[in-house]
């Protein structure tokens, strides 16, 4: 029996339900960023400024994007890439919207069973480390394609602010130096990453000191000389391909010259009046956030409150169910046939509904289906332009500094987008996530993803720009954003920070950050059944825009700031911007 008003009344006969205050234990959230004609909300602050300096030379959403993802590749290099890939969400300003896939993709020469030993058991880090877990990387193609068919500005403007970080260089603060100490054991192992890096005497850089990059600078040059030739035909992909053969991998000139991107038509879903527009497969991003907000959609969110027992209950149950239909149902739509339409019916949502105790926790085991045994370092832009145009985009390396490796001369750092492949039925990846025979891998096709760069829309008109990076909590990070803003009303920049939960069907684990419920809340949820993961750490780093206000109060009241700009707390080096 779903929860209702009528129940929740029976239920305080015999239990007091206790809402959480969410900022407890954190200091008050910072106000959002403002401004009037644009705003650009990135993980690192050199990268912001970027993007705002191209929307003031003229240059739309798209183009800011562009410059955005180069600049990124160069001042961000644990999770900007060039040697990785992602998607990109697009809403005109005249309401149309698209979706560009530039995700990584298998190797001709993959199979299925490439990560598995003559016992037919997954080999420690064979996906994770090295070439071997390389696919081939999209973002250059995705970048191009996104400013011919979409931009506004000649290749040589967009990318020349990231050739001179390349150059020059760039002095690091605190957020930048802690990525690089906390990944300077790994980087070692790879003389070539390590030369970039580390300093000659091993040590990473640190505060106030500059990094320079001479062969990424060359590599960005050539790209901005030739296009997207000069890394898929030219001197870049034969570097990588010559690397790979000698370091164990399997990446061949074919398989770079054979990269398209898919424009796909994005994933659309409602609620409570809002339009959502997010990532289709093979991303499961938009599926799974419509699929749980369907599911919430039946509940008073704003009357349970924020942080709540009875809250946290039916996301929880929602999450559980939808991560099921992720990880056994959906994959690269060139080999697997979504069930989409199944999975965004508001029937569906009513049937899963139907199924919720409303005083007792889920149980996953229960919901195994057929077929099934028993951070990583992604980040997200959101840019809005003068005219309305908003592009969310996430990009991955997928662990930090990716493989780990560069091959000689180029500057690149390579993803280890592999692991987001099934190497086996019921075993886990990099982020715990248990998965089936959909994603299990094949040459040429695209690994499932999580990334859910979203544009939420109200009456026609841009509302919210929102995504974040964090592996399988992607999905829950963005969704909670979104929430927090229609059912809590908080300003975005409160949205953004407030403590996560995360539940992705196994392991039948609820995780909630440092201080994100009250004890007594927590106390409620474990006698319901749930296992809690009380963690001594945060998650993602979620950026935001919201039109017409920073929170749902001002924008009905009026009179707020067009653009509402907010980074997440949790990001050390990034900024909202705004002009």
């Amino acid at each position: 029996m779903p929860l209702t008003r009528r129940t929740l009344i029976a239920a305080s006969l015999s239990i007091t339900f206790v809402l959480a205050p969410l900022t407890s234990a954190f200091a008050a959230s910072p106000a959002p960023a403002k401004g009037e004609h644009g705003m650009v909300v990135t993980a690192q602050h050199l990268a912001s400024e970027v993007g705002v300096e191209i929307l003031k030379k003229g240059g739309n959403a798209v183009d800011a994007a562009v410059a955005v993802g180069y600049a990124l590749a160069v001042v961000y290099p644990n999770a900007g890439n060039i040697g990785g890939g992602g998607f990109m969400t697009i809403r005109f300003k005249d309401g149309k919207s698209t979706f560009l896939d530039f995700r990584e993709r298998a190797p001709l020469a993959a199979t299925k069973t490439m990560y598995l030993d003559k016992d037919g058991n997954p080999v420690k880090g064979a996906s994770l480390d090295g070439y071997l877990a390389v696919g081939v990387p999209g973002s250059v193609a995705g970048f191009e394609m996104a400013r011919e068919k979409y931009g506004t500005l000649s290749r040589q403007d967009l990318m020349a602010p990231a050739i001179g970080y390349a150059k020059d260089g760039f002095v690091l603060n605190q957020g930048d130096a802690a990525s690089f100490a906390g990944s300077a054991d790994r980087l070692a192992k790879d003389l070539a990453a390590a030369a970039i890096f580390l300093k000659p005497d091993g040590k990473p850089y640190g505060i106030r000191e500059r990094l320079i990059q001479p062969d990424l600078a060359a590599s960005l040059a050539a790209i901005s000389e030739k296009g997207a030739d000069a890394f898929y035909k030219g001197a870049i992909a034969d570097a990588i391909v010559k690397a790979s053969g000698a370091k164990g991998g399997i990446l061949a000139k074919p398989d770079f010259e054979q990269y398209a991107v898919r424009e796909l038509k994005p994933v659309t879903c409602t609620y409570r009046g809002y339009e959502i527009t997010s990532s289709p497969p093979p991303s499961s991003g938009g599926v799974i956030i419509c699929e749980i907000l369907n599911v919430l959609e039946g509940y008073p969110l704003n009357y349970l409150g924020a942080g709540s027992a009875e809250t946290v209950h039916v996301m929880v149950e929602a999450m559980r169910h939808a991560y099921v239909d992720r990880n056994s149902a959906l994959g690269d739509p060139d080999f697997v046939d979504n069930p989409v339409s199944k999975l965004l019916d508001k029937a569906y949502a009513k049937d899963i509904r139907d199924k919720i105790d409303p005083f007792r926790a889920g149980v996953s085991r229960d919901l195994m289906p057929k077929g099934f045994g028993e951070s990583k370092q992604t980040t997200h832009y959101s840019i809005i332009d003068n005219d309305g145009n908003a592009v969310a985009v996430t990009y991955t390396l997928n662990g930090s500094f990716g493989a780990g490796v560069v091959a000689d001369g180029t500057g690149i750092l390579l993803n280890n987008e592999m692991d987001d492949f099934t190497q086996k039925p019921g075993v886990p990846n990099l982020y715990g996530l248990v998965q089936g025979e959909a994603n299990a891998i094949q040459p040429k096709k695209t690994p499932l993803s999580s990334m859910s760069p979203t544009v939420v829309a109200k009456d026609g008109k841009p509302f919210m720009v929102i995504g974040s990076p964090g592996g399988s909590r992607i999905i829950t990070i963005t969704l909670e954003a979104i929430v927090n803003v229609v059912d809590h009303g908080m300003n975005i920049q409160e949205a953004i920070d407030a403590p996560r939960i995360h539940h992705q069907w196994l392991p039948d684990t609820v995780y909630i950050e440092p201080f994100g419920l009250s004890p007594d809340t927590e106390k409620l949820l474990a006698g319901m059944g749930y296992h809690l993961d009380l963690g001594d750490k945060t998650w993602g780093q979620a950026a935001g825009i919201l039109v017409g206000g920073k929170s749902l109060a001002e924008i009905e009241k009026g009179g707020g700031a067009r653009y509402n700009g907010a980074i997440d707390s949790r990001a050390a080096s990034g900024e909202a911007l705004g002009y």
